[in-house]
This record gives C-alpha cells, structure tokens and sequence, in this order.
C-alpha cells in the first residue's frame, strides 16, 4: 500500500487541486492512504474533512517580506513546522510528498528531503510562489498549469480540475442548466462572474450596459458575488444570482465568459472551450494577466485592464464581439486545442514517475 501526503493550502487556489489529486489517487486504489497537510488557519482546515481525508497540520508560518520582529524569529519557527513535517512522515510511512504551494508545502518540501522522501510540486500560477521555487529545486517531478511558467524541471501538465468541470458535457446538460436559470437554452449567453465575493468592476459595467447585450440578441448570466447589493431589472433574458454553486451548469450555457483570470478559472474556461474575455484583478503581483496570457496568445481569449472595464468598454469591445460570429468562432477553436482537461492524471503520472525512480522500478504505477 502507498501512502500519499498532499501538502498545501490556505486559499482554494491551493486547495481544490489538491482535492482533484486526492480524489484521483483514491478512485484508482481504494487501498492507498491519502493524507493532507495543511494549517488550522487556511481555509483547507474545512474543506479537507468535508471531503472525508485525514489532516495533518503544520504551524503557519509565512516567508518574511521585509526585516522586522517576524524576519529574526522565522528560522526557528520554520525550523518548528518542519520537524512537525517530518514526524507526520516518519509517523505514516509517507512514501511520496505531493505540494501544491501555500504554508504547509514549504516545510513539507525540506521535511520530505531529510527523510529521503521523493517530492513532486505542482505549480497552479503562471508566477509561482516561493514554496514552489524552494520545492522544484530538489524535486523528483515538477508539473505547471501555465506553458511558459518559470520553474526549475517544470512540465506542462495542466491544472488539476474538479471532476464536474473535468467531466462536464456541456451539450448535454445546456438544456439543464437554461432551466436552472430561467433562460433559453437556444439563445446565446454571456455569462459574467468575479468569483465567490464577485467583482465591483464587472457588476457595475453591466448594470450601465447589460441591455446593450440583450439588444445584441443574447442572454446575460450575472453572478454578482454575496456582497453586491445589485437588484435584478426584471428584463426578459438576463438573470442575476448573487452566488451559483452549480458553476458546472453556468458554464454549460455559457457560449462567452467575462470575468478575472485566477489561475483555477482561467484553466476550466479553457479546458472547456469557451471563448473568455479576462478582467485581471489589479491588485497584486500581476499574476492573474500572466495566468491569461496563454489564453489571449492563443487567440482563445481577450484582455481588458480593471481600470478600463466600463459599461463603454462593453459597448464598444464586448457587444461587436458578440455580433461577430466568426470571431467567437475562432476563439472557441483556439481555446479547444489549447485547454487541458487531464490535469489530475497528468500529476498522478508525474507522482508514479517519482515513486519510480525512488524504488529503482523506472517509471509506472506504484504496487
């Protein structure tokens, strides 16, 4: 029996493909023994038990940024997260430590090389973070979501994705997810979403020009976020939901998408083919415009600043896109030949190859 000790967490980011490697391990061997290690603090604390694996916790201590109280105590608090690493390996037999960045991965990583456990990372952003770039540099196995990633040993193997995205058929279920919404299942829609707290930015460019779409002839699916206080007009065509937890259905009606570019988004818009118009968030290192680069290079997507994303800049750029047929077209073909769908397999693969190496069988699926 092999046990598996997934490492990271503290935002979905980190954690949903963790879970998508998880539940991947687990369907092919019931036998296997999948554990997590995370922090009490990140949001993995709730996720990983609702998903039935075992968690195993690390203290939280973060990379310090500048000189201060937290620089001068981080080697010995670090120094604590990893012994606690190393006793969860040495207490389970860990024979293959998986990190997917986040506070935990980091401690993991060192832990898993004092103990001569072989260690693949798997990289979600188009910029990685720290924990990854000190993880690839001893690492067995590197995978990346984004070509062009900057990693040592990187691979491209895509993103880990839920198995309703991975799985979607998304003709099949239009039908389905029109109803859910109240909408035709033979018009187009655009769906427009800023994530679970949704996106100012978005919700207020189509409140000033969301009847500019439905004169397009299409439909509007606006996912507001919990926080927006936008009232539904009532029009004929557009639906307004401030939260949809059957975001597999909004994305089987969807035939455009406007929204951020977080690297979970950006990697089920184009594993699905959907043409995508990407409002990076403007706040941060930049790394939501490079996790859609890919995309708008390809031609599979489009890139409008936050700062210039105005109901006029729906008017101008997104409704003449909508009327141009071929050149959704073309956008949903490039995004069809670029998106991956096997990014759980993908890292499964990469964590056979390094239980492997590390028992001198050459690469194959562990016995």
């Amino acid at each position: 029996m092999t046990t598996y000790l997934l490492a990271g967490g503290g935002t979905a980011g980190h954690v949903n493909p963790l879970l998508a490697v998880a539940d991947g391990l687990r369907d092919r061997d019931a036998d296997a023994e999948v554990l997590v290690l995370g922090t009490r603090e990140g949001l993995e604390a709730r996720l990983v038990p609702e998903r039935g694996y075992p968690l195993l916790f690390v203290d939280k201590v973060p990379f310090p940024r500048r000189p201060g109280a937290a620089a001068a105590t981080f080697p010995r608090r670090f120094a604590r997260a990893v012994a606690q690493a190393r006793s969860h390996i040495r207490d389970h037999g860990v024979d293959v430590v998986v990190g997917f960045g986040g506070y935990a991965a980091a401690p993991a990583y060192v832990a898993a090389r004092r103990e001569g456990v072989p260690v693949v990372v798997h990289e979600a952003n188009a910029k990685p973070g720290l924990a990854n770039v000190l993880g690839a540099r001893r690492a067995a196995a590197v995978g990346v979501a984004f070509e062009g990633t900057r990693l040592r040993g990187g691979e491209l193997v895509g993103m880990p994705l839920r198995r309703e995205i991975a799985d979607l058929d998304r003709d099949a279920l239009r039908g389905a997810a029109a109803a859910l919404f109240g909408l035709s299942a033979e018009r187009p829609t655009l769906l427009v979403f800023g994530g679970s707290l949704g996106a100012q930015r978005l919700n207020e460019a189509f409140e000033d020009a969301g009847s500019a779409v439905l004169d397009a002839g299409w439909q509007l699916l606006l996912v507001t976020g919990e926080r927006s206080e936008l009232e539904d007009p009532g029009r004929e065509g557009q639906a307004i939901r401030r939260y949809v937890d059957r975001m597999d259905l909004a994305f089987a009606l969807a035939d455009l998408v406007v929204c951020r570019a977080g690297a979970a988004t950006v990697s089920e818009i184009s594993a699905l083919g959907i043409p995508a118009v990407y409002v990076p968030y403007a706040v941060g290192n930049g790394e939501q415009s490079l996790n859609a680069a890919g995309a708008v290079r390809t031609g599979a997507a489009r890139l409008i600043p936050d700062t210039e994303f105005t109901g006029d800049r729906v008017r101008s750029e997104i409704v003449p896109l909508l009327r141009d047929r071929e050149a959704l077209d073309r956008m949903r073909r490039a995004a069809a030949s670029t998106g991956i769908r096997t990014g759980t397999a993908n890292v499964i693969s990469l964590v056979d190859r390094a239980l492997g190496r590390a028992l001198g069988r050459g690469p194959g699926s562990p016995t």
